[in-house]
This record gives C-alpha cells, sequence and structure tokens, in this order.
C-alpha cells in the first residue's frame, strides 16, 4: 500500500533527523574504512554494497537504527528496560505519548460556546512600603469574541469596588479580545447572545430553587430546637463584590503540584499569608462580611480568617483528606472559621489557618460523673454552629453548641443535619453557571530568599547603628556571631512546619565556643510575613527584651544580628530576625 506523498515526505523527514542524530553516516564511514583496510585482500580494489551490508549488520548498526525507528521491538529489551512511570500512575498503565500537535487546529466555535468559565480579573494597588489593596474584582465574559465579524473585539468594562464600595465606579477599562489560532467559522452574535441569555435564565432558576431548598432546610433546622437561632450557621456569604454566593461555593480541592509537599507545609504557606480584617465604615465594633474569592486572596496575599480557612480546607481536600471548614466562635464570642479534618480511625483534628496550629479534639461527656477525669481542651474555639466542604454542608443540631462537648460524628444525623448534596452539586460543582470559575493554580515564589535576607539584615544594621547613635552608644558588630545565629532560625521555620524541634543543641554548643569566659550572651528571635525591615524594627523595639539587646550597655559589647527568608508560593515568606548582644560581664 503507498503512502499519500505528504506522508512518505513526513516518514522520510523522520528518517533523516533520526540518522542524523544517531550519526549514522560517521559510522558507515567508519565501518567502510575499517573493512577495506583489515577485511578485504590486498588484490580487491572494490567493495561490493554487499559487503558493506554484512559489515553493518555483523557490528549491529542496522538493528540499532530499526529499534529507533520503532520498525524492530525487542520483547527481551521490553521486558527488561520498561518505560519509566511516574510514581503516581498505576504501575500497571503506560504513560501517555506526547505527540505534537498541529498549532492552527483547535475546538470549533460551537465547542468554545460552551465553555461557560469568565475570565476573572483582579485590580490590585500595590503603595511604595510594599502593602497591597484590593481595588477591583471583575468576571468578564469572553465569548463576544465568538461572534465578531473581524475575528476582533473591543469591550468597555466598567470596574466597581469592593466590599462597602462594591456599588462604586473605580474607573473603566478598555478590553480588546483577538482569538488565537483565528477560528475558521465564527458564530453569528444572535446564537451567541441566545445561548448567554439561555445561560442567565439556566442559572437564575438554580439559584431560586437553592434557595427555596435553603430556607426550607432553615425552617426544619429551626424546629429541631428554638434556640438554634442565634447559632453561627452560615449558609451563604458575600464575596468582594457584594454577590451572595452558598459558602460550598468557595472551598473546591485544590493541589499545590511541586510546591508543597505536605499538609503540615501548605498550612504553614496559609499562615504566613497576612491577616487583615475587611474594612468597617461607621462605629459599632461590627464586622464586615467579606469572604474572598481564591484569586482575589492570593493576588493580595492578605485576608481575613473566612480566606484563610477557604484556601487552607481546599488545600488539604486535595491532598486527599476530609477536610471542612467549621463556623463557629472563639474567645468572648467573637466569630472565627477554622479548618478539621476527619481521620479514618475517628481522629478529629483542628487546623487553625492563621496560626498553622494543631489541635486534637476529645470531646468531654457531660454525663460523666465528676470523678472522671475530663480532657482539658487547648483549642481556642467555643462554639460551632455549622462545618462544610464541597461538596457538604451540616448543621450542628446537638444540644449544646459548645466545641469541647461536640461529637462529629457527621454520619449522625441527629447531631449533624445535612443539606442534600445533590442541591448543592447544582450550583457548586465544577462547571456549573452558578459557580465559581476554577481555582487557578498556585504560582511558584519570585522571590530570590538569599539575596532579600541580606538587604534586610543590611538596613536593620544601619537602623541599629543610628538608635544608638541616638542614644550616644558606639556599635560594633561581630559578623562571626551573626552567622552562628542562621541555624536557630531554621529550627524555629522547622518547628513551626513540622512541629518537630531539632539543632538546639548544636547551636547552643556552638555559641558557648563563641561567647568567652566571663562573658553574658543575649539573643532575641522574632518572626514576620512582611519584609519591611523599619516596620519590623519598630516592631522589635516594643519588646522590652530586644529593646534591652539594641540598647546593650557595657564592656567589650558587641551585637549581631541575622536575617533568614523562608518564601513560599504566590511570593508569600516567613521572614525570622534574631538580635543578639555578647559582653563582658562587671559585678
Amino acid at each position: 500500500m503507498a503512502l499519500p506523498p505528504e506522508k512518505a515526505s513526513e516518514l522520510k523527514q523522520i528518517i533523516r533527523q533520526q540518522l542524523t542524530r544517531m550519526d549514522v553516516h560517521g559510522r558507515i564511514r567508519e565501518v567502510l574504512a575499517e573493512t577495506i583496510r583489515e577485511e578485504l585482500a590486498p588484490e580487491h580494489q572494490q567493495l561490493s554494497a554487499e559487503d558493506l551490508m554484512k559489515a553493518l549488520r555483523r557490528r549491529g548498526i542496522i538493528d540499532d537504527v530499526m529499534k529507533e525507528l520503532k520498525f524492530v521491538t525487542d520483547m527481551n529489551d521490553r521486558e527488561m528496560t520498561s518505560t519509566p512511570k511516574p510514581s503516581t500512575h498505576f504501575v500497571n498503565r503506560q504513560p501517555p505519548v506526547l505527540q505534537k500537535s498541529d498549532g492552527s487546529k483547535m475546538v470549533d466555535a460551537t465547542t468554545m460556546l460552551s465553555i461557560c468559565d469568565p475570565v476573572h480579573m483582579v485590580l490590585i494597588k500595590t503603595d511604595t512600603f510594599g502593602e497591597t489593596t484590593l481595588v477591583a474584582s471583575y468576571f468578564l465574559e469572553w465569548r463576544s469574541i465568538l461572534g465578531a465579524e473581524n475575528r476582533v473585539t473591543n469591550v468597555a468594562v466598567e470596574l466597581l469596588g469592593v466590599g462597602t464600595e462594591s456599588k462604586v465606579s473605580v474607573g473603566v477599562l478598555n478590553i480588546k479580545l483577538e482569538m488565537y489560532p483565528q477560528l475558521n467559522k465564527t458564530l453569528s452574535q444572535e446564537i451567541v447572545n441566545t445561548q448567554l441569555a439561555l445561560e442567565r435564565q439556566k442559572t437564575a432558576e438554580k439559584e431560586r430553587l437553592f434557595l427555596v431548598y435553603a430556607k426550607q432546610w432553615w425552617r426544619e433546622y429551626l424546629q429541631i430546637r428554638p434556640s438554634h437561632n442565634t447559632r453561627l450557621v452560615k449558609i451563604f456569604a458575600q464575596d468582594e463584590n457584594g454577590i451572595n454566593r452558598p459558602v460550598c461555593s468557595y472551598i473546591r480541592p485544590l493541589r499545590a503540584g511541586r510546591l508543597l509537599d505536605t499538609p503540615r507545609q501548605a498550612a504553614r504557606f496559609v499562615n504566613v499569608l497576612g491577616y487583615e480584617r475587611a474594612p468597617v465604615i461607621g462605629g459599632g465594633g461590627g464586622k464586615q462580611e467579606q469572604w474572598c474569592t481564591l484569586l482575589a486572596f492570593l493576588c493580595r496575599n492578605k485576608g481575613d480568617c473566612e480566606d484563610h480557612a477557604n484556601l487552607l480546607c481546599s488545600l488539604l481536600l486535595g491532598y486527599g483528606l476530609e477536610a471542612f471548614v467549621c463556623v463557629g466562635t472563639k474567645a468572648k464570642g467573637v466569630p472565627h472559621t477554622w479548618v478539621m479534618t476527619c481521620g479514618t480511625d475517628g481522629t478529629i483534628t483542628f487546623w487553625e489557618s492563621l496560626t498553622g496550629h494543631r489541635y486534637i479534639h476529645n470531646p468531654i461527656n457531660p454525663d460523666d460523673p465528676p470523678l472522671v477525669e475530663q480532657p482539658k481542651p487547648m483549642y481556642p474555639y467555643r462554639t460551632v454552629g455549622c462545618v462544610f466542604n464541597h461538596q457538604k454542608f451540616l448543621g450542628n443540631c446537638q444540644p449544646s453548641d459548645a466545641v469541647e462537648v461536640c461529637v462529629f460524628d457527621l454520619h449522625d444525623e441527629s447531631k449533624w443535619k445535612p443539606m442534600s448534596g445533590e442541591a448543592i452539586k447544582s450550583v457548586c460543582s465544577p462547571g456549573a453557571t452558578t459557580s465559581l470559575p476554577p481555582f487557578p493554580p498556585l504560582c511558584a515564589s519570585t522571590i530570590d530568599a538569599a539575596v532579600i535576607s541580606n538587604e534586610i539584615e543590611l538596613q536593620l544594621r544601619i537602623l541599629v547603628s543610628e538608635h544608638r547613635k541616638d542614644l550616644g552608644l558606639t556599635t560594633v558588630w561581630d559578623d562571626q556571631l551573626s552567622y552562628l545565629l542562621s541555624p536557630a532560625l531554621a529550627a524555629y521555620e522547622l518547628e513551626r512546619t513540622t512541629s518537630i524541634s531539632a539543632g538546639n543543641e548544636e547551636f547552643q554548643d556552638a555559641i558557648r565556643r563563641a561567647v568567652p569566659d566571663g562573658h553574658t550572651f543575649k539573643g532575641f528571635p522574632i518572626h514576620f510575613v512582611y519584609r519591611n525591615a523599619r516596620r519590623a524594627f519598630s516592631t522589635c523595639l516594643r519588646s522590652p527584651f530586644c529593646e534591652e539587646i539594641i540598647c546593650c550597655r557595657g564592656d567589650q559589647v558587641r551585637l549581631a544580628v541575622r536575617v533568614r527568608v523562608f518564601t513560599y508560593p504566590e511570593s508569600a515568606c516567613a521572614v525570622w530576625i534574631m538580635f543578639a548582644c555578647k559582653y563582658r560581664s562587671v559585678l
């Protein structure tokens, strides 16, 4: 069977590239020279093609070429050297072979019209000190390009503020949309508009039905016990644009790729993201509600406790854990959210997303006799009203909502009233027109930890020297002592991430050797999640222990400072600073 001309030329090109890569021509020349020199009798002046093929076959060159071209398969070789597989694949599954595709080929316009995910744009303002402010968040409907006659369209969108300013215009953004590669066939604008109108109608109907169901569920929940009306059962929450969304839509399993290796490292990453409550206009001490979408939260690198809990829950779900966001209160009745994981053995673990701390929950049995020793809770949580993730929502219907006596058997409907999974799926499942767009993947840090550490350390040295100069004190830095502080800072970060303390013995031994007899050593470590040296220095001076070191007076005073920056995804970082001094003790 003859090949089509284009396939024949493609095959010739592949063979030519393979021969060039294997340097077959050079090897043939070597065989030819060797055969003429050694194997032919002196009276033979010419080398036949048959003699050359025999020599090439005897040296295995022809077999090597055929195997590389996949024309010959050696079963023994396949058994001995199987194709390596990534560890995440099943052992008996061959990984897919990636093939180069034609860049000009893409799905047709009709298929693209069915993709309902908008383009999420977030506008961030960054001041000279590196502080970020969320200005606007906008979901762009991009499918108008599918009906553009010239395959180019210009859109002017009005950006509105966030939170309490969600109805205030912050500006107009002119956007030019162009499809690459260009579509072979465009749709009529009428078809595009009809599709968008049908989706809006479908979305409105789904939201209406879910609202009707949620009201019915709430009525049933209140009929169980009238006091349930005071519990924090959060079914809807407003995003940064003031739109009410089911809380389950803020959660979705999120995989961190190779940027975060363990759930505890993920908890540390969420912990180093800044904490900032939504601003409140006016008095009264109330709390402004604003649950940010994940992209808005990551872009400004700070948010409220709900934002941290939603991100941590999504990451833990990505690691295969059964994770839920808990809505309740902590000390003094302050509303709070945290994360809970349910182990296969029934172990309940609380994760505080703002600190990275973990707590094992052992409920107190109020029916036990007074002499029975009860576990003492170490966590700061007081009450819990509901728990939820991307698939489930459960209201706490136990007699008491106090966390210390709650039993987190979520399958027991006498203790936890569940919402319909189908109802949640109708408005929160991926791809649903009512849900938020897919979560963006985490981005690797762009911070050079060594460079930033050196810059902050140099700035702190200047600030300390100026501060001591104002006090009439001279400053002498001990570079060796500063270097010896590094292991302690690394150990502090390791302990925050893994809850394991290591390396303290070596650090203490090195300090003992560096401090002569008759001298005193003092050290003060402190942790920040920002990289502003002047702001960090001002905070350190508010500590009497650190102020005592920086303003140390005495004989043979030597100062030291060490900065260590640990980077995490999304350019988040943990900054550890240690100030130290040694001086001669004078009685």
